[in-house]
């Protein structure tokens, strides 16, 4: 089922519906903050379409053949711009990616391993040596799909987002 989405750059008709689809996907983690906890973080999923006005950012869709939005994930090719807290921001030669969401679903189909293998490509593109990403505990199913595609952790790149532990990921090209 895999084959039946494809990976494009949102438009900007798109970024009301990947925001939705971003805060409700973020919203509905056991565990993980809540909007009322966290509103700035959940405005700017909201707002997901502005990090594409920083340079060197992509927000990378999946759509069906239909043309329904089944994820999502915003690509970095300069890290300095990606965002995060702790030393992240800090790292040469690497691209990184954050906020990957899929619709609750269609969740078990691949969705988000092809968004994953999309921005491993760029960044092989872009001739990086390393990939970048963090996830929280309350994503740890995604855990298995990054481990499985060769991102290790790097506690290194470990920080709080408030009361929340961002664990970092690190794949070597």
């Amino acid at each position: 089922m895999e084959k039946a989405f494809k990976i494009r750059n949102a438009s900007e008709k798109d970024f009301r519906k990947v925001g939705k689809l971003m805060v409700k996907s973020y919203s509905q983690l056991e565990g993980f903050p809540k909007q009322s906890e966290q509103p700035e973080y959940y405005k700017m999923l909201a707002n997901i379409g502005e990090l594409t006005k920083k340079p060197e950012t992509e927000l990378l869709v999946a759509v069906s053949d239909e043309g329904k939005i089944g994820g999502a994930v915003v690509y970095f090719s300069d890290m300095q711009y990606y965002g995060s807290g702790g030393t992240a921001t800090l790292e040469q030669n690497a691209s990184g990616f954050r906020l990957l969401a899929v619709d609750s679903q269609l969740r078990g189909i691949g969705i988000g391993k092809l968004l994953t293998t999309e921005c491993i490509e760029k960044a092989r593109e872009k001739g990086h040596q390393q990939v970048i990403i963090h996830t929280t505990i309350s994503m740890h199913i995604a855990w298995k799909m990054y481990e499985g595609l060769g991102f290790k952790r790097s506690k290194d790149l470990d920080f709080m987002q408030e009361k929340l532990q961002v664990f970092g990921f690190r794949m070597l090209l």
